[in-house]
């Protein structure tokens, strides 16, 4: 997908170009495929040299780039030349110090997963594969899970690693819907839930609870209510400084360089129960479509540019 990235240096002119409702129907016809300037005429019902000053002015600012085509003679033939365009409302000074990455992983596309019964993996229409089987983890279908829950154990994901060359994260953060994990449900069921990111901890939340018998926001109808129904939306923050649970910093955690994010074309995450753990409670998770957060594990980066000195 090829984008046009507006900054204040060209906003005005693609603006004016595209302040003239024509001109926002001629790139309407184009997006479907090219058109001579009679083809677009006809279409538009306009006189050929209306036509073709409004393919000039599109041209103009490069919303569009018109050919030489061999056909029944030579004739000139326009097309679309981007298929979006973003606009940021900063200057590039600013972007450079302040540049962002949003990544949403869905709960069942884990590559790797070690898990003890009780434990299963929920759809949003019903259970996948055998509940308290843990070979159901590995069915092709999980990548369709809503819930995953477990006694003990952990789910590994692996999210690309788009910071762009020549520039260096400030901050990563990782955010999912979690809870304790209990027979049905249990409100007084405390776990020690712990993430690492590329092998390193970076913090442990002990869930007070297994949440249930009140229905969570998006918990389909189907799924009995006394069984667990939502969680807690918990972030995971790592800096130069350290690491944070919803911004209160973790105890002698490592910092942002400990992590080697250059080094690595994906960046791990896992979740799960320390082998160490006090409260060894289990853990569910929440997709999208489960629970009281309309989100899978959400990853954002702040980068900046390298300091060469």
């Amino acid at each position: 997908m090829k984008s046009l990235q507006l900054s204040f240096d060209n906003m005005l002119s693609i603006s004016k170009a595209l302040a003239n409702q024509t001109r926002i129907d001629m790139l309407k016809i184009l997006s479907e495929k090219p058109h001579n300037v009679n083809e677009l005429k006809d279409k538009l019902e306009l006189p050929f040299s209306t036509t073709a000053s409004h393919v000039n002015k599109l041209e103009e600012v490069g919303l569009i780039v018109t050919e030489l085509v061999p056909g029944r003679g030579t004739q000139k033939v326009s097309a679309i030349n981007y298929d979006r365009i973003v606009m940021d409302l900063f200057s590039d000074e600013q972007a450079l110090d302040d540049h962002e990455l949003r990544f949403e992983m869905p709960i069942g596309d884990y590559l790797d997963c070690r898990v003890v019964p009780n434990c299963g993996l929920v759809a949003e229409d019903g259970y996948i594969g055998m509940q308290d089987d843990p070979r159901s983890f590995y069915e092709p279908e999980r990548k369709r899970a809503q819930l995953l829950f477990f006694r003990d154990g952990y789910v590994e994901y692996r999210f690309p690693n788009r910071i762009p060359y020549g520039y260096e994260a400030k901050e990563i953060e990782f955010s999912a819907e979690v809870c304790s994990e209990a027979p049905n449900y249990k409100m007084d069921w405390p776990s020690d839930i712990t993430a690492w990111v590329n092998g390193k901890d970076v913090g442990t939340w002990t869930s007070p609870s297994d949440f249930g018998g009140e229905r969570g926001l998006l918990t389909p109808d189907w799924w009995r209510t006394n069984y667990t129904q939502y969680g807690v939306l918990k972030n995971w923050k790592v800096t130069k400084k350290g690491c944070f649970i919803d911004g209160s910093k973790v105890e002698n955690s490592i910092t942002l360089n400990d992590l080697v994010l250059h080094n690595h074309p994906y960046i791990s995450f896992k979740l799960g129960i320390d082998d160490e753990a006090v409260n060894a409670g289990g853990m569910n998770l929440f997709g999208p479509k489960f629970g009281n957060y309309e989100q899978g594990i959400l990853m954002h980066i702040k980068y900046e540019k390298k300091n060469e000195s």
